[in-house]
């Protein structure tokens, strides 16, 4: 296209000069009209390549469109296997397939939007009456700058539940004045070295907590090529800020937020983790885990967390079944028979 551009460009100022005829010739001299009848296929060419450019965009991004329907499709299992390995059911949660994926596709996304960089510079160049940079190219641009939002959004997940050492064994609960670790990583590792992304953290329940130790961290590449883009809190701690602390069904979120900045796309990530229990002694613990069990077994919304137990839904027995299954499964490495779920069922609901 450039080349075509040049090519016009010079035989345009070179033959072409409104009001006067070139070089003393007659403006109805064969020669010039067939000067001026080059020039015109000149345009006609160039006009099909600029159009023929955008419609092969226009293609790439309706792929670019299905892929990543795929990508969030396959994010919400790895979304769902999590949550339900927190609750102790058997799963593959290794996010390297879904950072490979994520990868190339921000990749393209972003070679897409450096090629309209580039055709806006020629625009500004060279155009014409009817100039299909001039029409298109506005709704291009808004559709490469949504789609590259949805992928960079979506790409910022909780890679690690809110977790403390020695907690039976179990996520999400955990207990004041003690370490918990969590962990976020950005799907897409796309990132610019002399810019230093932060995450914030901070718990999203209306009072009482605030998050000890240092809140902030610059998003870094792993040690090894494979670990991707994390950020990772390890020693954190979570301080009472008022009166006395009553665990019933109080569930709280960490949000993670991110300043993502590359080649010139400035955007702020979100991302939540699965509802946690805050507890300051052990004796709360098995209250505290009825409550993650009942949410992750019944909802998979974060956001719906402080809402759900103002009227708990209730649960069928099949559902509760298989999760009291895991719950032995995870300690016991096997879980519970058909004769063992008989009994709990006869024990909680009676005979039928």
């Amino acid at each position: 296209l450039e080349d075509l551009q040049d090519a016009f460009d010079f035989c345009y100022k070179v033959h072409y000069k409104p009001g006067e005829p070139h070089a003393g010739q007659n403006r109805n001299d064969p020669g010039y009209i067939q000067e001026l009848q080059t020039l015109q296929a000149k345009l006609q060419h160039l006009d099909r390549q600029r159009r023929e450019v955008l419609a092969q965009m226009q293609q790439l991004l309706g792929r670019s469109e299905t892929l990543q329907e795929l990508l969030q499709e396959e994010l919400g299992g790895w979304r769902l296997r999590q949550q339900r390995l927190c609750l102790g059911a058997p799963g593959d949660t290794n996010l390297r397939p879904l950072e490979t994926w994520f990868t190339e596709l921000g990749q393209g996304l972003f070679q897409l939007r450096q090629l309209l960089r580039m055709l806006n510079e020629l625009r500004q160049k060279v155009t014409y009456e009817r100039d299909p940079l001039v029409a298109e190219m506005p709704l291009l641009e808004q559709r490469l700058q949504e789609q590259l939002t949805h992928l960079l959004k979506s790409a910022f997940v909780v890679e690690q539940q809110p977790s403390t050492p020695n907690a039976m064994k179990r996520p999400l609960v955990l207990r004041t004045a003690s370490k918990f670790s969590a962990r976020a990583r950005l799907l897409v590792r796309l990132h610019d070295r002399n810019h230093h992304m932060e995450a914030r953290i901070h718990i999203d329940r209306f009072r009482r907590f605030n998050i000890l130790t240092s809140s902030s961290k610059t998003l870094l590449a792993g040690d090894s090529p494979q670990e991707g883009l994390v950020c990772d809190f390890q020693y954190l701690r979570c301080h009472l800020l008022q009166g006395p602390l009553v665990v019933t069904e109080e569930l709280h979120l960490i949000t993670f937020t991110l300043a993502y900045a590359y080649c010139g796309l400035d955007l702020e990530l979100e991302t939540t983790t699965l509802p946690f229990v805050i507890i300051s002694n052990n004796s709360q613990f098995s209250s505290a885990w009825a409550s993650i069990l009942w949410f992750n077994m019944l909802s998979s919304d974060p956001k719906a967390s402080p809402q759900f137990f103002s009227s708990p839904p209730l649960a069928p027995w099949p559902r509760l079944a298989e999760v009291l299954s895991w719950q032995f499964q995870s300690v016991a490495e096997r879980g519970l028979s058909r004769d063992n779920l008989l009994m709990l069922a006869e024990k909680l609901l009676g005979k039928a």
